[in-house]
């Protein structure tokens, strides 16, 4: 079933969650026994996200590096099929632009179309980290946009080679990425908004905001969208602090802001223990008022770690 569906048959506020793919040469029970716990809470879906490649430097010896390219978490497309047959539930693969040609997007598309996979969350992706800049594949998407509307053309049934006749419609509900407090590279929030509005117009059906932490924030977000017009449900994503590193990495790495409150208890902890109850409780508060807003679905960034999250579900769900 498709999220969109999910949502439109949901009498109340859906929980749902991401996780990572097993780096390489891990086992993916691993990653099954943190899901495990979480399906007490009847979760409609799961979220598997999409790590393109990395480089790496070999010293070969008098002085010359070998550069070699890493897949540190491979598999995604296989581990969506290993969850939907483990838990009998439905999984979204996150298609990312970086790292990918068309021909390989559209044959991981068939893929997951012939697995039964119904949803997929669009996203360009990130710059690796030796890059300063997203520089895309030369046979690839530069934009998400240009990536949705490839899957829009094989929901029509369009694939690169033209030549095809009567070629199979996949049928994809997809979901892209919001950002309520502007994308990082926008040069303002009015114009990331204005991109967001072509990716539903071109089809995108639902979005899943990047994580905050001032709900607020979120609030106005979602008025602004519908008062330019973006009517599909707007999700937002929500993930605990756990540590007292996260009170600067997470500002640093997601070009986002901390409320003043959260910063303040924050601050008073001495261990991460401490940070991680501190994190787990305003992360319960925001998920309550979330819910009294009517959102139609909590999204929850689990980072790999599921005990945060049980614990927010079992006071919220």
């Amino acid at each position: 079933m498709k999220v969109t569906e999910h949502i439109n048959n949901a009498k109340k506020t859906l929980f749902s969650f991401e996780i990572l793919p097993p780096l390489k040469g891990q086992n993916i029970e691993t990653l099954f026994s943190n899901i495990e716990p979480l399906m007490e809470f009847k979760p409609p879906f799961i979220d598997v996200t999409y790590h393109r490649e990395e480089y790496v430097y070999h010293d070969k010896g008098n002085g010359l590096l070998e550069k070699r390219t890493t897949r540190k978490r491979p598999g995604t497309v296989g581990i969506c099929a290993a969850i939907k047959n483990r838990f009998d539930i439905d999984t979204v693969p996150h298609i990312i632009c970086g790292g990918f040609s068309k021909e390989e997007t559209e044959n991981a598309l068939i893929d997951l179309d012939f697995l039964g996979i119904d949803s997929v969350l669009i996203l360009r992706g990130d710059p690796i980290k030796s890059e300063s800049k997203f520089i895309p594949d030369p046979n690839g998407h530069t934009y998400a946009i240009e990536l949705l509307e490839q899957v829009v053309q094989m929901n029509q049934g369009k694939y690169l080679d033209e030549d095809l006749k009567d070629a199979s419609h996949s049928n994809f509900c997809m979901g892209v990425a919001g950002y309520p407090e502007k994308h990082f590279e926008a040069p303002s929030m009015k114009s990331d908004i204005k991109i967001l509005k072509k990716k539903v117009e071109a089809g995108a059906e639902y979005v899943v905001t990047q994580m905050f932490f001032d709900n607020q924030k979120y609030f106005e977000f979602v008025e602004t969208c519908r008062k330019e017009g973006i009517n599909v449900p707007i999700i937002p994503g929500l993930k605990p602090i756990t540590s007292l590193r996260q009170m600067s990495a997470l500002p640093r790495t997601f070009f986002l802001d901390l409320p003043d409150a959260l910063v303040d208890e924050l601050e008073k902890c001495k261990t991460n223990e401490a940070a991680k109850e501190v994190g787990i409780d305003w992360c319960v508060q925001q998920s309550k008022e979330l819910i009294e807003f009517g959102t139609p679905c909590l999204h929850y960034y689990s980072m790999g770690k599921s005990d945060p999250i049980y614990r927010i579900a079992e006071r919220v769900f």
